[in-house]
């Protein structure tokens, strides 16, 4: 019988049914004993074998076992591939069950543009898989967010034009979710999880590859969706608790041939949800067909489709009031019975979005791939739109009877009637050679993106004003559809405007291996931002067209210090962002065209890989300074023999520093225990700016402390086996949601909250119970606003596969 020792080696790769790399698979010599795992890849080496024929043995419980037999020749390496008879999905399940690392697959092809391993991308990013989603019984994606470290929801969809999707802060400023699959894909309400195969959360100023239109200073949100597989399956789910919550899920995956080349997968969901106030609603239906079509070994072709449909109140976010001195400084002082909603159930409005990603693949060579991606996206908002402010206290503005005051607030509401369209085309062309020994991974690309819009709305109109500390007021209740039409009727302002921009880029990035363990990505982008002449319906009139130009650099080093396991990492990255030319520095001889806000981020870290993937970590600290940022200033006019007359203009002479570190664990230290894990905290301020903001946090930052964890056991083997539960939560510091010379700061206070969950998990079924806010905890959210957060609720779910 042959035995280890010095000698030749074996490398290996394992497919799935579905030609899947195998990920997390044991696989063992059955003459030595000797075992090894597969890796992201489905890729596994044995090395050091002594000569002679040796049998390898994959075995998963409850699926016939695979073996081949090689034959070792001193020095030589038997290079083979062995396929299993379990899909992705299936092996998954496996995976879960084995009591694997489930929330640590990392691997992305959209971070770099480019199929790179955690370990040699230079750049941080976190995800949020749907195990974890699954397991924490989650219903939206808000709050599989907060898994991600680094990341906290400023405030929640509003539905409004342009921006009605939910904002969430990273490193110190405010993003919301763009992206699908790497390319534009846009909302302006909610986003259904029930497509959703991960969440990426891509760190720091990524304007090289992402461009700089739809994406944040402190990075990106992108959406991963679920992909067809090659064999009949699916699963049917309901959910169910508190005030009011009932879900309904379906994901429905069949072969359309023989030859399993076409494949068509269905995922949908109907979500109904109350409120915890006394008036508020949700009500969604999502459907995704997603379809793939293999032409040949060399052309494939991918389809997803999206199309949601929701009607809702808006949340109760509490404006404060922005032009004087704040009376209360925070939730407590303002004397608020939150659980009101100072809204009623006919003040409604929709969010009907499509969106439509499509990819073809075509593989020129062995080094070369063509991609070519076309998106477009339809999102609308209609209906009616109310929000409240605390009063003014401006004698200009009504009622000027009334002092300042934070106990009377204003209830505004205006009807909104807006559609915009987005385009992309993208061609990449992906390449993976050698020029001598050095490796080379090169992704070049073009993009054109066009956003156009028609926003016909009318005026926000004052409805009235209500006592916040009496729960007597008769006002709160006159607050109807009826009665804002009639409002509506008389208020003057209506607006009916288009708006239409391009933006064209071409790009490149090169991941180049200095040496194996050594590799520099070196990258550059051009953009050419034009924006066309919007257009008054109304008048006929056009103004705001413009153009502009940027270069944005990125540059990474990566040095695997043990090969697969343990990285260090430094970046340079740069993002960018479009500032419109001010007509009203001419008259000051200033300059009318303006440069571009300018972030540059410069990082370094570490990240692993340890313990056959039972142990990942990232770590970082990063500095972004932001230059080129605007602000308004008075000077003499030139062409005034008045000394005393003096003219607005806008100087680019302000900047802001963001600082931090950030970690992110998934572990499992022992079999059927996994735990998640991150922390982040946030140094931000406005450095050079006006004085009614220098030298403040801005309030894009949120709190300067974030922390989650998530921690479960299941049981593996037993009379318990399938049972387990799960515990964890997050934490948030202080939060300066306001802080300007005008108003003071208002701070939101620190919070922690605990959930939890029970499960037993089958091969064809799984129950779970879940509890959010387990302590009842009363706490907030906001961005110059109030929100109160969701309090104790529980929840159950059944979900059948088949």
């Amino acid at each position: 019988m042959a035995t280890e020792g010095p000698g030749g080696s074996i490398k290996g790769k394992i497919l799935t049914a579905d030609g899947k790399p195998a990920t997390s698979v044991t696989i063992q010599i059955k003459e030595n004993k000797k075992a090894t795992m597969t890796d992201e890849n489905g890729l596994f080496t044995f090395k050091k074998l002594l000569p002679g024929k040796y049998t390898l043995q994959v075995t998963l419980v409850g699926y016939r076992s695979e073996e081949k037999t090689v034959e070792i020749i001193k020095d030589e390496t038997q290079t083979i591939e062995l396929n299993i008879q379990v899909s992705d999905n299936e092996l998954q399940e496996v995976v879960v069950s084995a009591g694997a690392n489930k929330f640590g697959r990392k691997e992305s092809d959209y971070v770099a543009r480019l199929p790179l391993k955690n370990l040699e991308n230079p750049q941080v990013y976190n995800v949020v898989g749907k195990a974890l989603i699954e397991e924490q019984v989650i219903t939206t994606m808000d709050d599989a967010l907060k898994n991600a470290p680094g990341v906290n929801r400023l405030w929640s969809s509003t539905g409004r034009p342009g921006d009605g999707a939910s904002f969430f802060s990273m490193r110190g400023f405010s993003v919301q979710p763009t992206m699908i699959n790497g390319v534009p894909g846009l909302t302006n309400g909610g986003i259904d999880p029930a497509n959703i195969e991960r969440i990426e959360s891509i760190k720091g100023p990524s304007g090289t590859l992402f461009g700089s239109s739809l994406i944040s200073f402190g990075g990106l949100l992108n959406i991963v969706t679920k992909k067809p597989y090659e064999h009949f399956g699916g699963e049917v789910s309901y959910i169910t608790g508190g005030f009011g919550l009932s879900r309904i899920t379906a994901d429905i995956n069949t072969p359309l041939d023989k030859d399993k080349n076409a494949l068509l997968r269905v995922n949908a969901a109907y979500h109904n949800e109350g409120s915890f106030q006394d008036a508020g609603f949700k009500k969604s239906f999502f459907i995704a067909p997603s379809f793939s079509y293999r032409v040949n070994d060399k052309l494939s072709f991918l389809v997803n489709t999206e199309f949601y449909t929701s009607e809702a109140t808006n949340t109760l976010m509490v404006f404060l009031n922005r032009s004087r001195q704040l009376i209360a400084r925070t939730p407590k002082e303002l004397n608020m019975d939150f659980n009101r909603s100072y809204t009623s159930n006919d003040i409604t409005y929709k969010n009907p979005t499509m969106n439509l990603f499509g990819q073809m693949n075509y593989k020129i060579s062995d080094k070369w791939t063509s991609q070519t991606n076309l998106s477009r996206s339809v999102r609308k908002s209609d209906g009616y739109y109310s929000y409240v402010m605390f009063l003014d206290g401006n004698p200009n503005s009504p009622p000027a009877t009334l002092p300042a005051n934070d106990t009377l607030i204003s209830r505004f509401v205006y009807y909104q009637n807006s559609v915009t369209t987005t385009t992309d085309l993208q061609q990449n062309f992906i390449g993976d050679f050698y020029i001598g020994q050095f490796r080379n991974r090169v992704v070049a690309g073009i993009d054109v993106m066009q956003i156009q819009a028609v926003n016909d709305n009318s005026a926000y109109a004052l409805f009235d004003y209500v006592n916040v500390t009496r729960n007597n007021d008769p006002r709160y209740g006159q607050l109807t559809r009826a009665a804002v039409d009639a409002k509506l009727a008389v208020t003057p302002g209506a607006t009916k405007v288009g708006t239409n921009t391009y933006t064209y880029s071409a790009y490149v990035s090169d991941v180049f291996n200095i040496t194996p363990q050594l590799t520099a990505m070196a990258s550059l982008r051009f953009d050419y931002f034009d924006t066309k002449p919007s257009v008054n319906y109304n008048t006929g009139a056009k103004s705001g067209k413009y153009d502009q130009k940027a270069l944005s650099p990125k540059f990474g080093m990566n040095y695997q210090v043990l090969d697969d396991k343990l990285s260090v990492f430094a970046n340079y990255m740069n993002g960018f962002r479009n500032v419109a030319p001010v007509a009203a520095n001419q008259a000051a001889n200033y300059p009318v065209n303006l440069e571009p806000q300018q972030a540059n981020q410069y990082e370094a870290g570490v990240k692993t890989d340890l313990f056959n993937h039972k142990l990942t970590l990232t770590a970082s600290y990063y500095n972004i300074e932001v230059t080129n940022i605007t602000r308004s200033i008075s000077v003499d006019d030139p062409n005034s023999t008045d000394p005393a007359k003096m003219l607005n203009v806008t100087i680019q002479d302000g900047n802001q520093r963001s600082r931090g570190v950030e970690v992110d664990l998934v572990a499992n230290p022992l079999p059927g225990l996994n735990i998640v894990a991150g922390y982040a905290y946030n140094d931000s301020k406005i450095l050079n700016a006006a004085p009614a903001t220098k030298d403040r946090r801005p309030n894009t930052a949120g709190p300067s402390s974030l922390a989650n964890a998530w921690i479960s056991y299941t049981f593996r083997s037993g009379k318990l086996q399938g049972f387990g539960a799960g515990v964890g939560g997050n934490y948030a510091g202080e939060n300066i949601i306001t802080s300007t010379l005008a108003t003071g700061d208002f701070t939101l206070p620190s919070y922690t909250v605990v959930n939890a969950t029970l499960f037993y998990n089958a091969s064809k079924f799984r129950i779970a119970l879940k509890a959010d806010n387990i302590a009842d905890k009363e706490y907030f959210g906001g961005w110059t606003t109030v929100e109160k957060q969701m309090p104790r609720r529980f929840s159950g779910s059944v979900a059948f596969r088949f």
